[in-house]
């Protein structure tokens, strides 16, 4: 049984709380948030206590953390949790800063701690199966990967000015998709982008619509397109084309039932959002982190996962900025 110190008690806190507090494996000790009041609400839900970072961190019955905080705080409590001797969970990005992540990812080596980077999509069943498959030849030779991922709406403005960019908030998860499924590191990187959904958008620099070509050392080709607009629902969507044939991921519906009639054939749109498109990746995400840690082994996606991904972001925040192809030393 694993004692797990948990920071953040917002949305996605909520989740990991509800999934840890489901797993035998492991038990919910404490909440730290910004606002003492939702670190109450939540630790009194699951039988937790509600407390402060450094009574967290030096309790030696803690085994390890849940770093659901806001993104300029997990670099910081990730090296915090490695000093202490603690198993890491952390949601991405591990920060916006490269220098940051470099130091964090440092502090857990030197620690030799384990640590999970929440990029919950590798556990998505559909998407599983679809690497799995794609592991065991069944295409043969990966030669095209094109990744569709689009939200139904735009964040509040407020979350903007401090996402750090769509490329580093929201394509990055795409990011890590795509290098997963390549089966090779991208060496090359365009991109561009655009600001199509709401203006108010280019007030915080950012864009709302973007598209990335990768390419790499064997030539295998990635594209990812990302808007903040689906007004059909949240659109999750793979395909990988191989020397033998195609794997694809449809999204996920509420029903598959479909209704034919003289004037259409329809069904369900997507599911609308993140937190219902993902709730099974989540608590796979969860489950295996809680096993390796009790297993004493790595978890699938680390730490440097996490910076591999940050990197093509970089890289693609460069070639919008000057419409040129990064190359990636």
């Amino acid at each position: 049984m694993i004692e797990f110190a948990q920071f953040g008690a917002g949305r996605i806190g909520q989740i990991h709380a509800g999934n840890l507090a489901r797993n035998p494996g492991a038990r919910l000790r404490y909440v730290v948030d910004v606002d003492p009041k939702a670190a109450e609400r939540l630790a009194e839900r699951y039988g937790a206590k509600a407390t402060d970072r450094e009574t967290a961190m030096r309790d030696p019955s803690v085994g390890a953390v849940v770093i659901a905080s806001s993104t300029d705080t997990h670099a910081d409590l990730a090296i915090a949790a490695a000093n202490a001797g603690k198993a890491i969970f952390c949601e991405k990005p591990i920060d916006l800063s490269l220098a940051r992540v470099d130091a964090c990812l440092k502090a857990v080596q030197e620690a030799g701690v384990p640590m999970l980077v929440g990029f919950n999509r590798r556990f998505d069943p559909s998407f599983k199966s679809l690497h799995e498959r794609l592991q065991a030849g069944e295409i043969g030779a990966v030669e095209q990967v094109i990744v569709t991922s689009r939200d139904p709406g735009l964040p509040p403005q407020e979350y903007l000015k401090v996402s750090g960019g769509q490329f580093r908030d929201m394509t990055i998860h795409d990011f890590d998709m795509a290098r997963w499924l390549l089966g090779e590191e991208p060496v090359e990187v365009f991109a561009t982008g655009s600001v199509l959904v709401d203006q108010r958008v280019e007030e915080v620099g950012d864009t709302d619509s973007v598209m990335v070509v990768m390419r790499t050392s064997g030539g295998r080709l990635a594209h990812i397109n990302n808007s903040r607009r689906a007004v059909y629902g949240y659109d999750q969507r793979i395909e990988v084309l191989g020397s033998k044939g195609m794997l694809t991921a449809a999204n996920r519906v509420p029903t598959t039932v479909e209704r034919a009639g003289g004037d259409a054939v329809t069904r369900d749109k997507p599911l609308y959002f993140f937190l219902e498109r993902y709730a099974e990746a989540y608590a796979a995400e969860m489950a295996h982190f809680i096993e390796a840690v009790n297993a004493g082994e790595k978890p699938s996606v680390g730490a440097r996962d996490g910076r591999q991904a940050l990197v093509l972001a970089e890289a693609a925040v460069k070639s919008m900025q000057t419409g040129a192809a990064v190359k990636l030393v």
